[in-house]
């Protein structure tokens, strides 16, 4: 018996169906430590806390997480590095908005000359500092700083990227 096919479907109805799926907003960061292993942190000044050198995803252009964070990089301090692996995904969930997956590469060690040569987007951000882990939450509010200290732990133990949500590990 001859295979039934199912009647192609039409550009607009795709479109329809793509229009009514859920939505995700997504974000990536570089992890930079210095030498001593403090972590590289930056001043925002559109809102409260410190960040990662980091932002928005640009997908509809097809950036993928990995080339956002270098991007935004860039950007935000001036260095264009090759990023090492990743460190952790978070899933946070927040009030008047789609949940943000979050991606964390490891951004490396800075050295003196690295440090010297950042350049802050003044459009965007105030001042950076070095935090040591102790400091970590203190500065990155919320669920970044939890994010953070989750990436630093995999750096530590040496496993593999960890899976968050709302800046904790999933079992």
């Amino acid at each position: 018996m001859p295979r039934r096919y199912a009647a192609p479907v039409t550009t607009a109805d795709y479109a329809a169906y793509i229009a009514s799926l859920p939505r995700v907003l997504a974000g990536a960061a570089a992890l930079f430590r210095d030498t001593e292993g403090r972590v590289l942190a930056v001043e925002p000044n559109y809102r409260e806390g410190w960040a990662l050198p980091g932002g928005t995803i640009e997908s509809d252009t097809g950036e993928t997480p990995r080339q956002g964070a270098r991007r935004e990089t860039l950007e935000e301090i001036g260095l264009d590095r090759p990023l090492g692996r990743l460190l952790a995904v978070d899933w946070v969930q927040g009030p008047a908005r789609p949940p943000v997956v979050a991606y964390v590469y490891d951004g490396g060690v800075l050295d003196a000359a690295d440090l010297a040569a950042i350049r802050l987007q003044e459009s965007e951000l105030l001042s950076w500092r070095l935090l040591p882990r102790e400091e970590i939450t203190a500065y990155l509010l919320g669920h970044l700083g939890h994010r953070v200290l989750a990436a630093l732990d995999v750096l530590t133990d040496g496993t593999g990227a960890a899976e968050l949500e709302n800046g904790r590990r999933v079992s």
